[in-house]
């Protein structure tokens, strides 16, 4: 999903404080984001609170929505620079094309995962009889030494899912509990999709050198004895060496982790850059048609997105 936003952040990543001799869970609303097509999205990161976990460096909640047929996601063609989009779907069928010439079809329980490197082009939609959508949709920034990498499209229809004390684990990013997922990485990520269809009361074994974050998807959840409703994501901090999860009925959470990422990067529109002259270039290049850079997405039929003004003025 292309980012509506234009105002440009200088990330950063922080434990969380302590309070009384203890370490406080951080406690973030996400705030409504615009995709249109009438499918609600809530947007964890970036805020004020909280700019990344690990290299995730952006997290959007979209729908639960139902639309009548022909509606829901409609994305035109709109460009990437130095990160990943990571798609799970959790509800519907999205189709992805992409200037590599990729065209795929993403369904439930499936990730899909761009590498955009120096420069990709891509679409999404949903199909033409689809009616409802549910996902989540998250950037990982790349680090410097892989920003200008090659752009790579991978889908991922098999992840390793298993259960414990009721509740459905899925793995979709990094190693977790004895396990490893297939996705492609760069940085040290783990991505886990919680889902109990009843009550739960169970605990997880965590990387103390990770940092962590839970959003709740659905439903509510205690995290390590404090409630957390649908779309508040519980930031945890570094240092843990394990989690408790309780919930008294039906809930849905993502769990994500990842080493510190001590690299400061600017996030603004569709691009993650190092600094303010890389994102420059990437919309210069990509308002000036630079074919060779990002390509074009063949059998899309609509226009191309239109890159917002800079954010700062430009000297020289």
């Amino acid at each position: 999903m292309s980012n509506q936003e234009t105002h440009c952040h200088l990330s950063t990543s922080s434990d969380c404080p302590v309070e009384e001799g203890r370490r406080a869970i951080q406690r973030i609303a996400a705030r409504t984001a615009e995709v249109g097509g009438g499918i609600p999205v809530s947007r964890a990161m970036p805020s004020r609170q909280r700019r990344k976990i690990g290299a995730w460096c952006f997290l959007d909640h979209a729908g639960p929505a139902v639309f009548e047929s022909q509606g829901g996601l409609r994305v035109g063609p709109h460009p990437h620079i130095g990160l990943q989009t990571f798609t799970w779907m959790i509800e519907g069928e999205v189709l992805h094309r992409d200037s590599l010439g990729n065209v795929q079809v993403i369904r439930p329980g499936q990730v899909n995962l761009m590498t955009a490197g120096r420069g990709i082009t891509h679409t999404e939609e949903s199909l033409p009889e689809e009616h409802h959508l549910h996902a989540a949709q998250l950037w990982i920034a790349l680090p410097e030494s892989d920003k200008h990498c090659d752009p790579a499209f991978d889908h991922y229809p098999d992840l390793p899912v298993w259960t414990q004390d009721g509740l459905q684990i899925t793995l979709l990013a990094g190693s977790f509990a004895g396990r490893t997922a297939p996705t492609r990485l760069y940085s040290p990520l783990v991505g886990v999709d919680l889902a109990n269809p009843g009550a739960i009361d169970t605990g997880l074994i965590l990387d103390p050198a990770f940092e962590y974050g839970v959003l709740v998807l659905e439903g509510e959840l205690e995290v390590n004895g404090e409630r957390f409703a649908s779309d508040e994501l519980a930031y945890l901090g570094r240092g843990l060496k394990d989690i408790q999860l309780k919930a008294a009925g039906p809930s849905r959470a993502l769990l994500l982790g990842g080493e510190p990422f001590e690299e400061e990067i600017l996030m603004w529109w569709n691009f993650v850059g190092h600094d303010k002259q890389e994102i420059a270039q990437a919309m210069e290049d990509w308002s000036g048609l630079n074919l060779e850079r990002f390509g074009d997405v063949a059998g899309y039929d609509g226009p191309r997105l239109v890159a917002p003004a800079l954010p700062w003025r430009q000297v020289g």
